[in-house]
């Protein structure tokens, strides 16, 4: 029994006819019948707005149908030093990576074909950046976007190298088989804090510091050239100094004056830091923190210490006070004015103490028997 068989293709759609999946023909819109009596015969359909031809048949097609593929396909071969640009209608909608072997549907858009020479840089004209920030464009991780803000500079980076500095705004570079990176470096003045730096002193008191320094780069370029991470490079060089500054004084000498481990610090880093791209403006010793028993006896210390102070000082009043009073006495032993002034400040005294006085026998009664004084 014959066996008739019906395929349509549609407007937008393009055919393969097939036999026991091998290729045998290409069928454009319309209706077809054939005859198929072993069931053999299968169509294949393709909708021209996907209009890459991804099929197993494609290298077939290259090598022994060249035909056919002028006719029906848009061909887009790169070499191995080459990137692409598609467009369709004059408008990009995708990368190709370098040796891409491409077969587009013709038919439904116009193609095109922009070659980019690998060779002549990596670096993408400000214009392919701007279309590249825009959406809809496919195979944009063939390349590197970066966006520099202000005040920073960007480290460009291929295949670990360092390749330049890029300024403030937009840059794209074509990656394509190499690691291309861009590290923002803030060109601002910035601090660094150093905290919790367990350090033994020289008299082996165990101390907890914290520093904090200002710096700044003063070349950006020559520092990433000479160290991969120079803020470790600068927090480490932070660290030796402190611990050198303090390892060397007693806990005493460290108290009485703390600005010296500043001193210390800077002297190291003006050393070690020459020639790096990096700059210290300035520095100083945020905490110093004792152990809980140092903190104790030192708490001891001070407080014999100033009850000490105080037991002179008060001594030393006492002291005074007697002599005020010899030298008082001595002036009024053989001066009865002023005798009879103090008199008169005592009773004074006496009287803002007292709310109600009675006097009997007169106001010379009552000094007489309140101060007697005593012939030598």
């Amino acid at each position: 029994m014959k066996l008739l068989k019906r395929f349509v293709v549609k407007k937008n759609e393009r055919g393969l006819l097939m036999s026991e999946g091998d290729f045998v023909s290409m069928l454009e819109p319309g209706q077809y019948q054939r005859f198929d009596w072993q069931d053999r015969l299968t169509v294949t359909t393709f909708n021209l707005q996907s209009p890459l031809f991804d099929h197993p048949l494609a290298q077939y097609l290259r090598g022994h149908e060249p035909a056919l593929v002028e006719q029906y396909f848009e061909t887009m071969d790169l070499a191995q030093h080459e990137a692409g640009l598609r467009f369709e209608d004059g408008r990009l909608v995708e990368l190709l990576a370098p040796d891409s072997r491409r077969l587009y549907w013709k038919g439904q858009v116009e193609h095109g074909l922009q070659r980019i020479d690998l060779n002549q840089g990596r670096r993408l004209d400000d214009e392919l950046v701007v279309r590249l920030n825009r959406p809809g464009v496919a195979g944009t991780d063939l390349v590197l976007l970066a966006l520099v803000p202000a005040f920073h500079v960007g480290v460009l980076k291929i295949d670990g190298v360092v390749a330049g500095l890029l300024e403030p705004g937009r840059h794209g570079y074509w990656r394509c088989g190499s690691q291309v990176a861009v590290e923002m470096v803030d060109t601002r003045l910035q601090a660094l804090e150093v905290n919790g730096q367990e350090i033994l002193t020289r008299d082996k008191v165990s101390l907890r510091l914290s520093l904090v320094a200002n710096w700044r780069y003063t070349d950006v370029l020559g520092a990433h050239g000479q160290m991969s991470k120079p803020v470790e490079h600068l927090y480490r060089e932070l660290q030796f100094g402190l611990r050198a500054a303090v390892g060397t004084r007693t806990l005493d000498e460290l108290l009485e004056d703390k600005q010296s481990i500043d001193g210390s610090v800077t002297k190291h880093l003006l050393a070690h830091l020459q020639g790096s791209g990096l700059e210290v403006s300035s520095l100083g010793v945020r905490d110093i923190i004792l152990p809980g028993e140092m903190k104790t006896l030192l708490a001891q210390v001070v407080e014999a210490e100033k009850a000490a102070q105080a037991n002179v000082i008060r001594r030393r009043e006492e002291t005074q006070a007697t002599r005020s009073l010899l030298n008082t006495a001595k002036v009024m032993e053989g001066n009865p004015t002023a005798l009879r002034l103090k008199e008169l400040e005592t009773l004074e005294r006496v009287a803002e103490r007292i709310d109600r006085i009675s006097v009997f026998g007169g106001l010379d009664q009552v000094l007489n028997g309140m101060v007697s004084l005593k012939a030598g």
